[in-house]
């Protein structure tokens, strides 16, 4: 494993961490996206089902299980325990215009026609497009809060992080994945606006 792709998982698990904490501490799902939650609890439950058939090691299958538990426990704060503070009526997104396709896709597009790789390149394809949701919540509300913003920072930062990492390994391992590259690029695309606003104007701005 190399740098960029250990400081990316870090990356990705602080963003989770920043999120349930914010829910957490201030009793409130304002402003997060549940449809994002819910696509993002799709995303890992489809990639990780070779938790069932295989082991790789104890840090892959750990950070497996983490990204899985604290998907759905977000999931459950913004739907049950913290229900009266989600603002349903800006998490408007379609969400069937992002997973109607997808599912085609991975079944068109794929290393594999299996059951584990469609739903494995079902997960990569999906992630991509996830934050969507949340990106178009927040255009509409016109705000994002402080810690909204770290956790799509720390979000982003790992799907760069990771673009890096295949670019690494490609050259140091000829190992390539057009698949898992190219939704990485559509993904990190989907942050540069965000990550302009967020170096340029600070912590807290008006997005869109």
């Amino acid at each position: 494993m190399n740098i960029f792709r250990l400081t990316g998982d870090l990356s990705h698990l602080a963003a989770i961490i920043i999120l349930l904490l914010k829910i957490w501490k201030s009793r409130s799902c304002a402003g997060i996206s549940g449809k994002s939650q819910v696509l993002f609890a799709l995303v890992f439950t489809t990639r990780y089902l070779d938790l069932l058939t295989s082991f790789i090691s104890l840090y892959n299958t750990t950070m497996k299980v983490i990204y899985i538990g604290c998907a759905y426990a977000t999931v459950y704060l913004i739907y049950m325990k913290f229900k009266a503070t989600y603002d349903g009526n800006h998490d408007t997104f379609r969400v069937e215009f992002l997973v109607v396709p997808v599912g085609g896709l991975s079944f068109l597009v794929n290393h594999d026609f299996s059951p584990l790789e469609i739903l494995w390149t079902f997960s990569i394809y999906l992630e991509s497009v996830a934050i969507l949701p949340q990106l178009f919540m927040i255009s509409k509300t016109g705000e994002a809060e402080t810690i909204t913003t770290h956790y799509l920072f720390f979000l982003g930062l790992y799907r760069a992080l990771y673009l890096i990492n295949w670019i690494w390994r490609f050259y140091f391992e000829g190992f390539f994945d057009m698949i898992a590259i190219v939704a990485g690029v559509v993904q990190t695309i989907l942050y540069c606006d965000f990550f302009y606003l967020y170096v340029t104007k600070g912590e807290s701005f008006a997005f869109f």
